[in-house]
Parts: C-alpha cells; sequence; structure tokens
C-alpha cells in the first residue's frame, strides 16, 4: 500500500471505493444493536414485579421468625425482656405524616431541579406525581391532630 509522500497510515480509513465515509455503515450497526425485543422486557417487567414484593414477603416473615425464637429462647434462659410500647395512633400518624410530606417534597425537588437543568416542561410531570405522597401525608397531619384534639377534650 503505497501513502505517498505521508509517513504512515491516513488518519481516515480508506475503503476500497475510495470514500472516507464510513457513517452510514457504523449507523446501521449501531442502529441494530440497540433494537431490544419486547419479550424480554415483559419477561423482566413481570419477573420484577413479581420478585421483589415476595422477597420483601419473605424477608419480613424471616426476621419476625427469627426475633420470636430470640425472645422464646430468652425466656427459656430465664432472661426477663423489656416489652417495647406500642406507638399510639397519634404518634403513628404523625410519623407516616412527617415520612410522606418529606418524601413527596424531596421527589418534586428532584425531578423540578432535573426539569431545569435539562430546560424540559415534560418533566415537570413527573413532578406532580409527588403532589400524591404530599397529599396523603397532609392528610396523616390532619389525622394526628384530630386524634391530638379528641384527647385532650376526653381528658
Amino acid at each position: 500500500m503505497n501513502f505517498g509522500n505521508f509517513p504512515g497510515p491516513p488518519g481516515v480509513p480508506i475503503d476500497e471505493s475510495g470514500s472516507h465515509n464510513k457513517a452510514p455503515k457504523l449507523a446501521h450497526q449501531l442502529k441494530k444493536e440497540q433494537n431490544m425485543g419486547g419479550e424480554l422486557i415483559g419477561l423482566v417487567a413481570v419477573t420484577l414485579g413479581m420478585g421483589v414484593p415476595l422477597g420483601a414477603l419473605y424477608t419480613y416473615y424471616r426476621v419476625r421468625k427469627l426475633r420470636s425464637e430470640e425472645r422464646l429462647a430468652a425466656i427459656a434462659r430465664g432472661v426477663e425482656i423489656p416489652v417495647e410500647p406500642e406507638l399510639t395512633q397519634a404518634a403513628r400518624s404523625r410519623r407516616a405524616g412527617i415520612l410522606l410530606v418529606s418524601g413527596a417534597l424531596g421527589y418534586i425537588a428532584t425531578f423540578g431541579l432535573i426539569a431545569q437543568i435539562q430546560a424540559d416542561r415534560d418533566i415537570w410531570t413527573a413532578a406532580a406525581f409527588g403532589i400524591i405522597p404530599l397529599a396523603v401525608g397532609i392528610g396523616y397531619f390532619l389525622d394526628w391532630s384530630m386524634i391530638r384534639s379528641d384527647a385532650r377534650s376526653a381528658s
């Protein structure tokens, strides 16, 4: 192969036709590689949709079983087990309200920031879904305040 006046191979490879342009061939190869079948996506969606909740249920079951076995073993040895006080309904409502409201505000702020960075108004649609847990969290706060006011009036 003769390179003429140039000492090394050319910076842009030349194919048999003498053309420097290989972009159509590469674009076709990339397009072919990026194709993913719908069957695989469906399989993954069903597997994760069923597998994750089943895994969570199994984990919850195992943790409860281990705790009860530990308690029974401690009772058999004669160790006194401190009883954890059960949370009141007001405390559970307050905790759920705090978690839901803070999670919703974080979700809305995250997608709002992404929408500003990407300058895409459609991302605000995803941020709007944060209103759902926000409303539920506010409902829990209302429940907490009503339980608290009922407890004060009963005393």
